[in-house]
């Protein structure tokens, strides 16, 4: 018996100061970035008219039959959305990086999981927002003083 009581007090004695400081999970290491892929999809009338139903059911509550970002909901539930008309709000924006919000989500947007929309329709989602902007006159930038 003594000697489970001498390995166990020891055990405590060394085990104690973590007990103590409490234990701090391990950071994780972040995920290497993929390189940006391209749009892999060809538009076509078909493949856009599905896009145009996706965007209506899915996003036009939020971002505006026309992409403005201007809709009652978005106003009470407090989003500042970009205007997908304004050719320079989309400019800097990558389609894969477009593609990751989409399926991801983003903030208070929902994911567009895969079972709603396959891999080819968020792609072709992707050039039916870009759309918004087309014929649109650019904007010239603010001078700055």
């Amino acid at each position: 018996m003594k000697p489970f009581l001498v390995l166990s007090a020891a055990t405590l004695l060394v085990f104690a100061p973590a007990l103590a400081t409490g234990f701090r999970p391990q950071e994780a290491t972040p995920a290497p970035t993929a390189p940006a892929i391209k749009n892999p999809v060809k538009p076509t009338a078909a493949s856009q008219e599905k896009a145009k139903k996706l965007y209506v059911v899915d996003c036009a509550m939020c971002h505006g039959s026309n992409g403005n970002g201007q809709t009652d909901l978005a106003k009470d539930m407090q989003l500042t959305l970009g205007d997908w008309t304004d050719a320079k709000t989309l400019a800097a924006k990558q389609d894969q990086e477009l593609f990751d919000a989409i399926r991801n989500g983003k903030d208070k947007m929902p994911a567009e999981a895969e079972g709603r929309a396959k891999s080819d329709e968020v792609w072709n989602l992707i050039l039916y927002i870009r759309g918004f902007s087309k014929g649109q006159p650019v904007a010239p930038a603010k001078p700055t003083n």
